[in-house]
Parts: C-alpha cells; structure tokens; sequence
C-alpha cells in the first residue's frame, strides 16, 4: 500500500512538472524575447524594462552608440537610462538620465559584460567586476537593486546625457537620500523639445559631489554591498513624481510588471508551432509599448503647448502616426477599445492646443511625429470611436489647407488626409465643403499620370528619384488606398493592374524595410485575383524573400535573401526600423488572419492565420476566434470562410463582426481557389460614403 501511495504521488509530481514546462499552457509574457531587434541596423529595439504605454523604459546603454542605445553583441557599457523610443529613426530617440555604477576613487566607470538576461518588465546584468543590477519597471516607475563588491564604490548620474536628441536644459535639487528635478531634450530627429519630471530615491543615505555640468558623482559607504534605487517619472510636475515613487523592490515591481503584460498580451492566444507563438508575443510585444499614458490619476496632464490641464479620461502622447497608422495603431483600436477610447479623445486634443507635424517646444513627452492624424481620427470614427469633430474642423480644414503637394509622393499622402477630411464633413454635414475636398483629393490623379503612370523610365527603381521620400516610383505609385477602384482605372483596368501588381512583385521592388508600400501585398484582395494576396501575405510574413532597398537610400548590390522575421537579435532587414510597432504590428496583423484594407474605413481583407487558431479576447468575457481547417505550413490559400457556421463568399469581415465576437472557420488549401473572394468584393472608391 505505502509503495502504491508513492507510486501515486511520483506521478502527480511528473504530471504537474510537465503541465509547469508545458508551452501550450505558458503565459504570453514568458514567451517574450526582447532581445529580438536589439542588434546592428536591424529593428532599433531595445531590451530596456518596459510596461505597457510607459513613458519609462530602463535599459543599457552600451558602446559603440546605437539608436537605441544599446547593441546586443556589445560587451561594453556605460551605465543605464530610463527612457527611449522604441524603433524609431534618425539617430534614435530618449536616454535621458544616465546612471553608471563604479568601483574605487576616481569614479571612473569601467563595465564589462559578463552575462545578461531580460523578459517584458525587467532587465538583469553582471559585470566581470563583480558588480550586479537587477532592473524592473511598473507603469512610471522603476527599481534597480545594485550588488558591489566590498570597497569603495559609487555611481556618476548624468542628467544632460541622451541617445542623440539634444539636451535641452535642467534643474535639480539635492536630498539625503536622493534628488528630484526635471529634464528637457529634444525630440525625435530634435524637431521639438519634450520635458520629463523625475524622482530618484536611494534606500540608504548618499553624499553628493559635483563634478561638472549637470553630472553628479554619489558618494556610497565602503561596506555597502547592496543599495537599491528607486525612480519615477511625471509629465506634469515634481511632486507627481515624487507621488508615483514607492519603495517597492526588484521581486514585488517586476511581479506586478509581468502582471500587466500578461493581461495585455493575452487579448490574443494563439495556438500553433511553439517557436512561432514566441515570436509573435515578441513583435506584439513591440506594438504596445506606445503612445504613452502622460494623465496622472488625479486627471492632470500637460498639454502639448506646455499648459496644465485636468481630465477625467486618460491622456495619451508620443506619436509615430506616419510610421505606424497603418498597423499598430488599427491593431490598438481592435484589441484595447478602453484605451483606444482616451488615445483618440488624446489625438483630437492635440488640435486645440496647436498641433504640429512633428513636434511642439513643450511636449509632455518624448514624440515622432503625426502626419495622417486626421485619417486615424476618421478611422477611429468609423469604428465606433467618439469623437467631435465640429470642436476640431476649423482647425482639420487649416491643416488639410497646409498639405505639401511638393513632390509626388508628398501629393499622394497628401491626396489621402484631403480625401479623409471630405468624409469627415460629410459625416458633419457640411455636404459643399465635403464635395470641395473630395475635389482636392480627385487632384491624386493629375499627379498620379504625371509622375507615376509611366513605368519605362530609367529613374522608377530608384531611392531616390525625384524627390520621394525613402522610396521609389514602383512603391509609392500604389499609394492611394481610398480610391483602389479609380488607381486601377488610371494603371489601365483590372488586367493591366494586376500584370502590373506581378511585374511589381515579380521583380522584387517591393520594400518591406519601411512603410511607404506595405499595404501593397493586400491590394490583389481588390483584384480578379484576390489569391495571390494571400500567398504574398504568408511570404513576408514567414517565407525567405529578396529585398533590394534599404533605408539607406540605396538598392543594394547585394540583395538581402532570408526571413524578415526571425526571433533573434539580428532580426528584419538590415536598416529597416521596427519604427513604434509598425512593422511588428503588420506581422500580428498577418499571423492573425486578417489586416485592414484601408485606414478609414473599418473593413479588413482575409488571409490564412499562421497558427491552427486564434483567438481575441476582451475584458467582459466577449471573444472572437479563428479556427483553421486543414491547416500545414504551406496551405497558404483560403478555400473557404464560415463566419459563426455561415458560408460567407467574401474575403473581408468589418470591425463590427470582429468585436461582436464569434467563430470564423478558414479552411486552408496549398493551391488556390481563385474563385474565392470575387463574388462579393470590398474596393475602395472616392465616392463611398
């Protein structure tokens, strides 16, 4: 009997062991590797302990500079900052307050790595000086516990340091324990200036000594080994700051961290090949770590032109709206209604306190850039979003007014927030005005024939030629997502636009290290050929392909041949930035099955998920789920949809039938049915409304 109960029991521990490491059932937070990105011109991203929309992010900061501030194969560092942008161009953006721990008398800083490791919330890194840190961040907070070896020892704090934004100005004031104050930089591409409030608490006293400008040397007690410091962040002033500080250490702040990430990256649950699984909650990782919540709980903020303000909503900055309109912020409107709610409430604002196309001299954050603000505010409209346009359309019709029509691919972008304006005045009323600016937007097709329609001259492969802006007249030529019906009408109709779309595709001129053509694999879905979407979907997604062009304004000599998306550091094309989620949420876009066919409206066009199932979740208990029938890793092509065990002969689903929750069956094939998707299709045309 006692050798059965033990049998018994062996077996139940082997049971729940194997449940513990089983992948199936790990939380989505674990499977994060933030390394990914974090190596050479691949990404920009970084392995800084971050939270979900946080202004503060704590990384390394290595040498040689990245833009990120950090390269995974660097051995190197000089210390660890507290803010950045994830992905974005230019030289990189953020690294405000560099903190650099030191041994001996002359505080010189001599750190080299001996091992490191990291997940959504935290960073850990030994040196082979002995010295230690542990790093996590909860919401505009963070702790970082120090171990030193005995003897002298301290830390240098440099409040003018940053990534390559320029520092701008600060003040501090000095306390026994620590120091509060604030700093200003330059924005992204240093268009604007953004200021941050901070508090830095240490766990024991310290003696400060001044060194040089803005740097401060922090004196620590011979014996002391371990010292933990704990620091917060406010938009709005000190003394917020100084309330969000808690004295919380490594355990308790990355438990409540990995707590939030969890409960943010579980709105999709995707079942499939494990490796897969890890690298899609890697990028989708990558697609919530902006805008940032700037409103305190009190409700007060500052405003974009440096005023204080009181909310009883939350407040959103840090925009990368031309990078990212096309993916990551659609993404955020399907899977967090609540915060997208405040993230459009947050980008009306910024109209009634002066809205720049990049930046302002008093943002309440660091911040890129928000071009195609107007169509994002149409899209969020369209899908249910409150928001008031008659409080902002004096202020829409001025910037519509304002556009550059300079250049050709300047006057197609251009063509698009005409054409978003149109429908917005339509939407109000205001019908004279709408047809006026839907006139405006018809303006496209001058352009279009003038410098696009042509695909015989020398110049059209090129980055760049003729003034675009980090692209080529093959890429830009397709920009016209909200009138697809009358751009093939211009290429020549239905046949010549897709011999057109194959010489495209065929001769590798499509660009997936940015963004100016990557809605263009969708746009077979609005041909006589809607399959071969599909199969383009599932090539960049996840199959080698030749990519010619890099950010470098070049189409190389040696082109690159591999998988875009890889999970390791090295990731993505070289030179191409992950710029704020945009390239990471087109990934989560395709693996999900589906991806939105034109922003401003709410409509997305089908493709095979990358995984059996998945599945988005809501708070409440509302779900929508994807399941694959006949799913293999090279049945790429839809042969049929059920949506909530209805045949439905379309390859497009609305954002409402999303969000209303249900069960769409795709029934997978390795060969097309190319008559799926033609009988009941959804093509963008000026004239819907």
């Amino acid at each position: 009997m006692k050798l059965l109960f033990s049998t018994l029991l062996l077996f139940v521990g082997l049971t729940l062991s194997a449940q513990t490491k089983n992948p199936a059932i790990a939380q989505p937070a674990d499977e994060v590797n933030v390394f990914l990105g974090s190596s050479g011109d691949h990404g920009q991203m970084s392995p800084a302990a971050s939270y979900p929309f946080s202004m503060m992010s704590i990384g390394p900061q290595t040498y040689p500079n990245l833009h990120m501030g950090y390269e995974h194969k660097a051995k190197t560092f000089l210390g660890f900052t507290h803010n950045r942008f994830e992905g974005v161009g230019c030289q990189g953006s953020g690294g405000n307050i560099l903190i650099a721990p030191f041994l001996g008398d002359s505080a010189v800083v001599d750190l080299t790595k001996a091992n490191e490791s990291a997940g959504a919330g935290f960073y850990q890194v030994s040196f082979s000086n002995r010295i230690a840190v542990k790093i996590a961040v909860y919401k505009n907070q963070g702790v970082e516990n120090y171990s030193f070896p005995q003897g002298k020892k301290g830390f240098i704090i440099d409040l003018s340091h940053t990534l390559a934004n320029k520092f701008v100005a600060e003040e501090h004031e000095l306390q026994t324990d620590g120091l509060t104050g604030w700093v200003d930089s330059r924005t992204t591409c240093n268009v604007g200036i953004y200021r941050v409030y901070y508090a830095i608490r240490f766990n024991q006293p310290v003696k400060f000594t001044n060194t040089a400008a803005h740097k401060l040397v922090v004196g620590l007690g011979s014996q002391t080994q371990q010292v933990q410091l704990n620091i917060a962040f406010s938009s709005v002033d000190v003394a917020h700051a100084q309330a969000a500080l808690t004295i919380g250490d490594f355990d308790q702040l990355k438990s409540k961290s990995q707590q939030g990430w969890n409960e943010a990256l579980s709105r999709i649950r995707v079942k499939g090949d494990p490796a897969r699984e890890k690298l899609f909650y890697s990028l989708m990782y990558r697609t919530i770590q902006s805008p940032y919540l700037i409103s305190e709980p009190d409700g007060t903020y500052r405003g974009t032109d440096g005023s204080l303000q009181h909310t009883t909503d939350s407040v959103y900055n840090g925009w990368a709206i031309w990078d990212n309109y096309r993916t990551q912020l659609p993404l955020l409107s399907l899977l967090y209604p609540d915060r997208y709610k405040s993230i459009t409430t947050s980008l009306a604002n910024l109209y009634q306190f002066g809205k720049k196309d990049y930046a302002t001299q008093h943002e309440p954050s660091n911040t890129v850039r928000t071009e195609h603000a107007i169509v994002v505010l149409l899209d969020a409209y369209r899908k249910g979003y409150k928001v008031d346009f008659n409080k902002i359309t004096d202020s829409l019709i001025a910037e519509v007014n304002r556009l550059d029509f300079s250049h050709p691919d300047k006057a197609l972008e251009s063509s698009y927030d005409a054409w978003a304006l149109s429908q917005i005045l339509a939407i109000t009323g205001k019908t004279e005005l709408s047809n006026q600016y839907k006139q405006k937007a018809l303006g496209y097709k001058d352009y279009w024939n003038k410098d696009f329609k042509d695909i015989t001259k020398n110049d059209v492969d090129r980055i760049p030629a003729r003034g675009l802006y980090q692209g080529t007249v093959w890429q830009y030529r397709w920009f016209v997502p909200f009138d697809i019906k009358g751009l093939t009408e211009l290429i020549g109709g239905p046949q010549t636009n897709i011999k057109q779309l194959d010489q495209f595709f065929n001769n590798d001129y499509y660009n997936h290290a940015n963004e100016p053509d990557i809605q263009v694999p969708l746009m077979y879905n609005a041909s006589l050929e809607p399959y071969k979407s599909q199969a383009m979907m599932h090539k960049y997604a996840v199959d080698t392909v030749v990519q010619y062009y890099f950010n470098d304004n070049s189409r190389g000599i040696d082109p690159f041949v591999d998988v875009i998306y890889q999970n390791k550091p090295d990731t993505y094309v070289r030179t191409m930035d992950d710029d704020a989620g945009a390239m990471s949420g087109w990934f989560v876009f395709a693996a999900c099955g589906f991806s939105p066919a034109c922003v401003g409206w709410p409509v997305y066009y089908l493709n095979v998920p990358l995984f059996n199932q998945v599945e988005l979740n809501w708070p409440g208990g509302k779900s929508f789920r994807i399941n694959v029938v006949n799913y293999a890793e090279h049945n790429k092509y839809i042969q049929s949809v059920k949506l909530n065990g209805k045949i439905i002969n379309r390859n497009w689903l609305t954002h409402q039938e999303i969000m209303q929750g249900g069960t769409l069956t795709i029934t997978a094939s390795d060969q097309p049915n190319k008559q799926f998707g033609l009988a009941d299709q959804w093509i963008s045309d000026i004239n819907l409304k």
